[in-house]
């Protein structure tokens, strides 16, 4: 008899060097580096290159990486004027990026080159989410300067500032610590578009469609609301043991991979430090961290049998919001980091080249017979 897997969970559907999720010891390996060694070193541009080649890049090839990210910010002027309708509807963020992504097309030929593909995704990601948050604001979006790096150039096109190194060193671990996750619901869309010999452009705008969903995009807001609700360190057991007597989740502890500690969760954490520590807000970092040990107490307390840990949202939360990004950007900044793993898994599932076709179990009825429509009895609603 067959072994059925829902939601295909359990099942292994592609061999990957990307990256490994061990949920049971809580370790994330990024192309062989533990998520903790890379993350907080190296600069999006690297970690881009690594995931694509397998490699890290030398001065020269990073320089040229740099380069051809740089000359490929800038949206077309269709893309930007989709954005300008989406703006005047305000349809979410991560409505605006799906759509846009898909607008990238116009800025070349679909799947004539593939890696060209992943280098206008790549580049323009954070392009479309900083011009339509201006738009939001009613502000015109600003035009991208070559001399900046990648995270640089994001945080610049969102406020119109010089960021601070801090503040560039906080994002950029950010972006290389969600790069990659596995084969989750987002990155398997990506890879089973792709499959099908279709280009990269379709295959990234169908994960951004994944992305969307709460299922898998999370929430990472709702940790930071519930920190400044609690609003002072000596508030949080009560707050918390009423949450948990109501039968509420404790908004950023907890994953359905992860069943000890999520490493993420300690990258951001030392992240979060470094940053509140350098002139952010220490006073919210320091409740933030009395908020986690009182819930970690708790669950712990109240949940003997089970592992909920902190999770990456804990901490993702804290350190986008001590970096000014609004909570309707979380999502999508998480994008802008993952785009690098959706582009990389794109070109590996293209150099295998196997169509990715699971099967399906039918449920329904069987050996139904034809009746006309003048045979067929109106199926009449009771009256109330």
């Amino acid at each position: 008899m067959e072994t059925k897997n829902l939601g295909l969970e359990g099942v292994v559907a592609a061999t990957t060097r990307l990256s490994s999720v061990d949920g049971e010891a809580g370790v994330l390996l990024l192309a062989g580096f533990p998520v903790e060694e890379i993350a907080p070193r190296a600069t999006f541009e690297e970690m881009v290159h690594l995931l694509w080649t397998g490699e890290l890049p030398d001065a020269e090839e990073l320089a040229d990486l740099q380069r051809r990210l740089a000359a490929k910010r800038a949206l077309p002027e269709a893309v930007v004027d989709l954005l300008r309708a989406a703006a005047r509807r305000r349809l979410p963020v991560m409505d605006a990026l799906r759509m846009a992504a898909g607008a990238l097309s116009l800025s070349q030929e679909a799947g004539a080159d593939a890696g060209e593909d992943a280098v206008t995704l790549v580049a323009a990601f954070p392009t479309i989410v900083a011009a339509y948050w201006r738009l939001l604001q009613g502000q015109e979006p600003l035009a991208p300067r070559e001399e900046h790096g990648h995270t640089a150039s994001f945080l610049y096109l969102l406020s119109g500032e010089e960021p601070a190194a801090e503040r560039v060193r906080g994002l950029e671990t950010y972006l290389n610590t969600v790069s990659d996750h596995g084969l989750n619901a987002s990155t398997f869309t990506a890879r089973v578009i792709v499959s099908t010999r279709s280009d990269v452009i379709s295959a990234i705008t169908g994960a951004v469609g994944a992305l969307k969903g709460p299922l898998h995009g999370g929430a990472p807001g709702p940790a930071l609301d519930m920190v400044f609700e609690i609003g002072s360190p000596e508030r949080a057991e009560a707050v918390l043991r009423e949450k948990l007597d109501r039968g509420e989740r404790l908004m950023g502890f907890g994953h359905r991979v992860y069943r000890v500690r999520d490493p993420r969760a300690d990258v951001l954490a030392a992240a979060a430090e470094r940053f509140y520590r350098h002139g952010g807000d220490e006073a919210l970092y320091d409740l933030a961290r009395s908020v986690e040990a009182t819930a970690l107490r708790l669950l712990r307390e109240r949940k003997p049998d089970r592992r909920l840990d902190t999770n990456v949202e804990f901490y993702t939360a804290l350190l986008l919001h001590g970096l000014d990004l609004p909570t309707a950007l979380f999502t999508p900044a998480f994008a802008v980091g993952r785009v690098a793993g959706w582009t990389a898994h794109a070109l590996e599932q293209l150099a295998e080249g196997r169509l990715i076709r699971p099967q399906s179990e039918y449920v329904g009825e069987r050996n139904r017979r034809w009746v006309g429509v003048e045979q067929r009895e109106a199926v009449i609603a009771p009256s109330i």
